[in-house]
């Protein structure tokens, strides 16, 4: 697992605050609207209905009031990119809580209302340099609050996948912070200066070993949008069909990505 050793870039955490509540209001806005059939619909994620997805993303949320019911850790032992490679290690774990709770909650609406207010609430109260015992390690709570814009945005993008014509909006900051996180995260896998990797209009990051770029176009240059490469980065597509598709542009003898992506699965 590649670790970060230092965080590339930093987040401001009255946007990110307000960046997930707002994808959380969008979300929770569209779920309401959702018929039975609706809910029952299968998703792309390892059989899970429309149910069990909108569960799920609650249980991201409240993961704030888990870690904050926990004695706070004595030191900062991780860094945000962290988190992004170590996504998948409790994957059975979090599949049948997931599950769990789409049976718990027949209301999801009431259901949505409470995580919202209770976050609301915990955010009130806690400064964002609380420290949160998470499954990368201890980090403040400003820091995991960024993780979650991930959890919504990437989460979005499979509920408007599985429900035709529901176009949930992504709200800008979230996008952002999501496209920031998983762009730096390719930069740690793949430490260099040969490729330029452009998602904008949010994220440019240098990476790939080899002759590093100092002035001038760039020889290898990929480019793509943040929907795309969130989806690249989370193995929802694959590169070949997004070049295929004209999704991604590529130009230069290190610009193929393929071979490290996705970044979390």
């Amino acid at each position: 697992m590649p670790t970060a050793k230092k965080r590339p870039r930093t987040y401001d955490p009255a946007r990110t605050r307000a960046a997930v509540l707002a994808q959380f209001g969008n979300v929770r806005e569209a779920v309401a609207a959702l018929s039975p059939e609706q809910l029952a619909l299968p998703t792309r994620l390892g059989g899970w209905t429309v149910r069990e997805l909108v569960a799920h993303i609650g249980m991201a949320l409240t993961a704030i009031e888990r870690a904050l019911a926990l004695p706070e850790p004595a030191k900062q032992d991780a860094v945000l990119l962290d988190w992004a490679f170590a996504t998948s290690a409790n994957s059975a774990a979090i599949d049948d809580f997931s599950r769990r709770l789409g049976r718990e909650h027949p209301d999801l609406d009431t259901y949505l209302a409470d995580i919202e207010r209770h976050l609301t609430e915990q955010l009130d109260a806690h400064p964002g340099t609380r420290l949160l015992a998470t499954n990368v390690g201890a980090l403040p709570l400003a820091d995991y609050l960024v993780t979650r814009t991930v959890e919504l945005v990437v989460h979005t993008d499979d509920l408007n996948a599985a429900v035709p014509g529901l176009d949930i909006p992504y709200d800008r900051q979230a996008l952002a912070a999501c496209t920031r996180l998983l762009a730096d995260a390719l930069a740690v896998k793949a430490p260099g200066g040969s490729t330029e990797v452009r998602i904008p209009p949010y994220a440019v990051v240098q990476c790939v070993e080899g002759p590093r770029h100092t002035r001038g176009t760039p020889p290898n240059v990929v480019e793509t949008d943040p929907l795309t490469w969130l989806r690249l980065a989370t193995g929802r597509t694959s590169w070949k069909d997004a070049v295929g598709e004209a999704k991604v542009s590529a130009s230069g003898e290190r610009a193929d990505l393929r071979g490290l992506l996705p970044l979390m699965s």
